[in-house]
């Protein structure tokens, strides 16, 4: 094997970007890049470790010798090390070793750049190209039609390896495999959009991927890079958008990842204050550092250009913005104005997003922020983060504690569903029932419902079709759709056999049905994130424990009206008030026979009379089923 040939693939421009922290195509140029100079193929080698006293690659093809092929340090000051090893080729397992001018040797480090890794607990990089032969270019064409925000926007939140595994020895399901089984389920149960919880390259199972080290290479659990590709293609050839959830707010401190990469704090903050996470033990980025920007901002894009994904989640951005999140007081350091706001997250979340919308059309970002943070939806240039959408987390606390009360409990307790409506519109709201919900305890979101075994699947029944009635985006964790039944455990599959029994079966329908209903009637879709797209019948019925709102989309002819009784008293004759004249037809009942229920329902088209009630010149008299959703319209 040759020595190290001196070579770049940096222009003077890009050293200019890269320390201003405007560079968002880096890994163009770090990494390991498979190329020909000179009619010699090999590699070209790139990384940062501006704190180095001298950078080896060691790997596969020179027996893990440390020092033979040295790269050579860039006379910019950049802090970049680079050169071209011939005869590297694809598949070669690889790292740096780095020496550092902070005390010596510092560890055999992996690529943060790498684009495909070894299965933990192996820990090396792997030379790799990301070359696939995409054919979803109708999907990317047509991407704004099938992801703006006023359209259906139904997620299927999944974790790659416990949605469904094999049989025989509890092996996961490939990328290839997923490709098949995954897409056609998620094609049938007609979700809009599925979520992946992170595949990017991490050591740790337990921690669901979200303690990332190789931030640019889909974990090698499932496959290689051109089989995930495989995956988002198949999923876009099904009119399904696909969501990665993204992690910039902390990583781990494994001796081979990112952590005092070259015997500085490079990528972390170097104050303790700012650069450890004590509730999840791991290093938080240093945002104020303009190539550390560069860094995270270039793997976000890199998601959307290599991998044609629709939408990035962006994970845990409360503990981002707060400088004592999670902190006693002393354990955490005031801005220069004196508040708790993190300034340098502030700004690197904008710009984030700036460069995300700028760069893409028809994408989306979305921030799992639970605090009451302004402005995370709204664009920056009047003041906002940026984001696309935020969860709800409000919502999804509120309504979780109201439908575990006991039914007779739950008059007085009314206020827990109609507060979420006093600021559904100040963000672009997506509500979640994820998979933080079933687990450490919390139970499944069937083993909250209360009453006997008919009221907790009718509970949960009311659950599913209340929150796609509600206004906002749709989010439900695997295994919500069919009722599982024990709380998620990623070390095994879904407990698929529930199918077998009605009830698991009539809930997996109403979901198909409702987000075939989200889907076709625009009232649910057009206006989710606008006041106007919404407006209450009557929310004080408490005695009854009952609510009645319209939705509405672009054309009032195409209103829907949307009942819910939260006990299960059936109620005849129940009147609500009507916003016109006509017929009023159901559309939509979750107390059905096909989905399990008693079967009470309106049958026939209903009158709507000129007798004023609920402060409306119109009225029409009802059948509300036990514990439902009934959902009408007017025709």
């Amino acid at each position: 094997m040759s020595t190290v040939i001196t070579h770049s693939f940096f222009t003077d421009f890009d050293i200019d970007l890269f320390k201003a922290g405007k560079h968002f195509r880096l890994y163009e140029k770090l990494g390991a890049h498979l190329t020909t100079i000179d009619g010699v193929a090999g590699v070209y080698f790139a990384v940062w470790a501006p704190s180095a006293r001298q950078v080896s690659v060691i790997g596969d093809f020179n027996f893990w010798n440390k020092g033979e092929h040295a790269l050579s340090v860039r006379w910019d000051s950049s802090g970049i090390w680079e050169g071209f090893i011939p005869g590297v080729q694809k598949g070669t397992a690889y790292k740096y070793f780095i020496e550092s001018n902070n005390g010596g040797v510092v560890a055999e480090k992996a690529d943060p750049f790498a684009f495909y890794c070894e299965h933990p607990p192996r820990t090396a990089s792997i030379v790799w190209d990301l070359e696939h032969k995409w054919n979803d270019s109708n999907w990317i064409k047509n991407r704004p039609k099938y992801n703006n925000l006023d359209k259906p926007y139904s997620v299927y939140e999944v974790h790659l390896g416990s949605w469904k595994r094999h049989v025989d020895g509890n092996r996961f399901l490939s990328y290839a495999e997923l490709a098949q089984d995954l897409v056609k389920y998620v094609k049938e149960m007609g979700f809009t959009h599925v979520e992946f919880m992170p595949i990017m390259e991490y050591p740790y199972d337990p921690s669901w991927g979200y303690q990332l080290v190789g931030y640019f290479a889909p974990t090698s659990r499932f496959g290689n890079p051109q089989e995930f590709m495989q995956l988002v293609n198949e999923l876009h050839k099904a009119e399904i958008g696909v969501i990665l959830d993204w992690v910039p707010s902390h990583f781990p401190d494994d001796a081979h990842g990112l952590g005092f990469f070259d015997g500085s704090n490079l990528f972390e903050h170097p104050d303790r204050r700012k650069g450890y996470h004590p509730d999840w033990k791991s290093l938080v980025f240093n945002y104020g550092r303009n190539e550390v920007r560069s860094f995270l901002i270039s793997n976000a894009l890199f998601w959307l250009d290599h991998y044609h994904v629709d939408a990035l989640r962006v994970d845990a951005v409360a503990s981002m913005l707060y400088l004592d999140y999670s902190r006693n007081d002393g354990e955490w350091e005031p801005n220069i104005y004196g508040g708790r706001e993190n300034l340098e997250t502030i700004s690197f979340l904008k710009e984030f997003n700036e460069a995300v919308y700028g760069n893409y059309e028809g994408v989306q970002t979305i921030a799992e922020e639970s605090t009451s943070f302004p402005m995370v939806s709204r664009p920056t240039s009047i003041g906002g983060l940026g984001f696309g959408m935020k969860w709800m987390m409000g919502w999804m606390h509120d309504t979780l504690d109201y439908f575990k009360k006991e039914t007779v409990y739950r008059k007085y307790h009314q206020n827990d569903l109609t507060f979420s409506m006093t600021y559904a519109f100040s963000e672009n709201f997506m509500l979640p029932l994820s998979h933080d919900e079933v687990v450490y305890g919390k139970k499944s979101i069937l083993g909250r419902m209360p009453g006997d075994d008919w009221q907790r699947f009718a509970n949960l029944r009311l659950l599913y079709g209340y929150m796609f009635a509600h206004p906002g985006a749709k989010l439900l964790f695997m295994g919500n759709e069919f009722a599982q039944e024990k709380e998620w455990n990623f070390e095994a599959s879904l407990d698929w056999h529930l199918l077998e029994q009605p009830n698991h079966l009539g809930i997996k329908k109403l979901i198909t049905d409702l987000n075939a209903l989200y889907k076709k009637e625009t009232a649910l879709h057009e206006k989710q994130f606008e006041g106007g797209g919404f407006e209450w019948i009557n929310y004080s019925d408490h005695q009854n424990a009952v609510l009645s709102f319209i939705r509405k989309g672009k054309n009032s002819n195409e209103d829907v009206i949307v009942v819910c009784n939260f006990t299960q008293v059936v109620r005849q004759d129940y009147k609500i008030g009507m916003p016109r004249t006509g017929k009023l037809q159901e559309i939509l009942n979750s107390d059905a026979t096909q989905y399990e229920g008693s079967g009470v329902s309106n049958t026939s088209k209903l009158t709507i009379e000129a007798t004023p009630y609920d402060g409306r010149d119109y009225s029409v008299a009802i059948t509300l089923p036990p514990l439902s959703v009934v959902i009408f319209k007017i025709v």
